[in-house]
């Protein structure tokens, strides 16, 4: 038995998604809940699995295709069960039925058609393009199946486009090609007009007749009269008017137009081909710009920018990383700036906020969820580690570590990026001071890290001012000026630092 299978609602809200690679081949015996295929939404990349016990019979969908929900990626022979053979006859309707047989001109009459349609199938699914090709053949009414390849077996923009220039559009595509024909034809008419106001009586006269208000619209066109070919004559002499000159002045400026046309043709085809490479903007980080669009021009950001001294920072997590070392676990400064965020958001609760707009509320959290922005190759990720108030400091690292792994390896589940309060970004691991990070929205603030840096600084002690080289971390904190103000943010950040300048706090926490 022939069994096929639909792509799945593979998350929240998702339409589509890209099947980046195939696990499975034709031929192939899976069992159920074996992951066949590998799919990336705009939230995530997923594994989906098999439905059935049997073998793989057909692929339906090519790598790097956009496919719908719905539609049929993948089908299935279920073992143990067998399709009816094909040379069986069908079944007769009740004509033939009565007959026994089927006369010579109803075999002849049959439609051709039916033998043809499941090769037709076979052909068009099996087809290599990706997504922006197959996009632009739906655009221009292509079958992209009846396309031949001529790039190294993937159909190309030029071979979908060399295609619809070869055979008619349908009629879906007729009102595009009745407009482009009438500016066409309407240009053409302009044209001819020129040649014909070129084919009367030769200008660059002496002498030309007209009435005030034809040359006033020749002043304004910057049109000589006596330029102005013409073939009509009043009181013997060249006689222009006002439909002459402006018929001129039209086709003056569709010549115009066409130079300029052709000299920028002329330049494009002298400039050097240039080596350049294109990636479909789209998945994962479409998504991610949708988002930051829709947070910049939404919220008015406002960034805080201080810097503290680390040195006791450094010190402690220095004597710390041993210890974590023996639990398999990896120290870095991350755990400490979101223990420190999580007891001065406790501090300043009209920080740990959203806005919601529909009903035009404030909302203060009463939990401390903190994201950790990640870069990924698919662009930013934040994994949200929850309760961090809760949670010991290598608890903390230890679930940080697990969850900024799997979001680089693009395994994060869309539920482990939700739910967050506030989030940090650690600009300083890749060299970075100061940054405006944009808010992750419905969160009301995002903090990020600089890299910590030598700087001389002044130090009391014993009542005595020396300069010293200290650790210093610099601190830039964007937040949303619809519900916090800069006051807020300054007395925020310095609660941060508190923390920061003297970790041993964190361990009343």
């Amino acid at each position: 038995m022939v069994r096929e299978f639909e792509l799945p609602d593979v998350g929240e809200g998702v339409a589509e998604g890209e099947l980046l690679r195939w696990r499975v081949a034709p031929g192939d015996s899976v069992s159920e809940d074996q992951p066949v295929a590998e799919v990336e939404t705009d939230k995530a990349v997923v594994d989906v699995p098999s439905p059935v016990d049997g073998v793989v019979e057909e692929l339906r969908a090519a790598e790097g295709e956009i496919v719908p929900v719905g539609d049929v990626i993948i089908v299935f022979r279920i073992e143990g069960e067998d399709e009816p053979d094909g040379t069986e006859t069908p079944p007769a309707d009740d004509a033939t039925a009565d007959s026994g047989h089927q006369t010579d001109d109803e075999a002849t009459t049959q439609p051709a058609e039916d033998t043809q349609s499941e090769p037709a199938v076979t052909q068009r699914v099996q087809v290599a393009a990706p997504p922006s090709v197959r996009r632009l053949a739906r655009e221009l009414g292509v079958d992209i199946s009846s396309i031949a390849d001529s790039s190294l077996g993937r159909i190309t923009e030029s071979d979908v486009r060399a295609h619809a220039d070869a055979n008619p559009p349908t009629q879906d595509h007729s009102n595009q090609q009745t407009t482009a024909a009438e500016r066409q034809k309407q240009q053409a008419t302009s044209m001819q007009s020129f040649s014909s106001v070129q084919a009367r009586e030769t200008a660059d006269r002496e002498t030309t007749v007209a009435v005030p208000k034809t040359r006033h619209v020749a002043a304004e066109e910057g049109i000589d009269l006596d330029t102005v070919s013409t073939d009509e004559r009043k009181d013997g002499e060249p006689f222009v008017t006002l439909e002459t000159v402006q018929e001129y002045a039209q086709a003056q400026q569709q010549a115009q137009k066409k130079d300029q046309e052709a000299v920028a043709e002329r330049a494009a085809a002298d400039e050097p081909a240039r080596p350049e490479s294109r990636t479909p903007y789209n998945g994962i980080r479409q998504t991610i710009g949708s988002a930051m669009t829709a947070s910049k021009y939404t919220a008015p950001h406002v960034t805080h920018q201080d810097e503290v001294d680390v040195t006791a920072l450094v010190d402690a997590r220095s004597t710390l990383r041993q210890e974590a070392e023996e639990h398999d676990i990896r120290l870095t400064y991350m755990p400490f700036v979101m223990k420190a965020c999580a007891a001065a958001l406790q501090e300043n609760p009209h920080v740990n906020v959203s806005l919601d707009e529909a009903n035009e509320e404030i909302v203060e959290k009463q939990y401390y969820n903190i994201g950790v922005a990640t870069a990924t190759d698919a662009g930013l990720l934040v994994p949200v580690v929850e309760d961090v108030d809760t949670k010991g400091l290598l608890e903390v690292a230890s679930e940080t570590n697990e969850k900024t792994q799997r979001a680089r390896e693009r395994r994060l589940s869309p539920e482990e990026m939700r739910g967050g309060t506030f989030t940090i970004s650690n600009i300083g691991g890749i060299g970075g001071e100061y940054g405006t990070p944009i808010i992750n929205q419905p969160e009301s603030a995002i903090l990020a890290l600089g890299e910590i840096k030598k700087k001389p600084r002044v130090v009391e002690a014993d009542g005595e001012e020396t300069i010293e080289p200290r650790h210093v971390m610099t601190l830039s904190l964007s937040f949303d000026h619809r519900v916090l103000d800069g006051a807020d943010a300054a007395r925020f950040t310095n609660s941060v630092q508190k923390y920061l300048r003297n970790p041993n706090l964190l361990l009343l926490e």
